[in-house]
């Protein structure tokens, strides 16, 4: 491998590990029930926050609990889903992502 081209790998590997990182410390919204569970989670998936509308969980506490891993599951899709989009441009049609 030339010189050049291991100065554009190191580039490209400076913007990767820049990129994972700014998706690491992003923050995700899920949803449920049209906001009535409300979750945060970093992109490392780590779930920062959950908000509860007081009024859903005097009417049913199961379909509540249903809907804050219905929300987790929607952040985590928005963060998988932002990965793909992010890291896949790195794989520029070789696979890698």
């Amino acid at each position: 491998m030339n010189q050049q081209a291991m100065m554009r790998l190191k580039k490209m590997q400076k913007q990767m590990m820049e990129a994972q990182e700014k998706l690491e410390s992003s923050v995700f919204t899920g949803t449920a029930g049209g906001g009535v569970v409300t979750v945060e989670v970093k992109g490392t998936h780590e779930v920062l926050s959950v908000t509860i509308d007081e009024e859903a969980i005097k009417d049913d506490l199961e379909m509540v609990q249903d809907m804050i891993v219905i929300a987790i599951n929607d952040a985590n899709k928005k963060i998988d889903a932002e990965t793909q989009k992010t890291m896949g441009a790195f794989g520029g049609g070789m696979g890698l992502f």
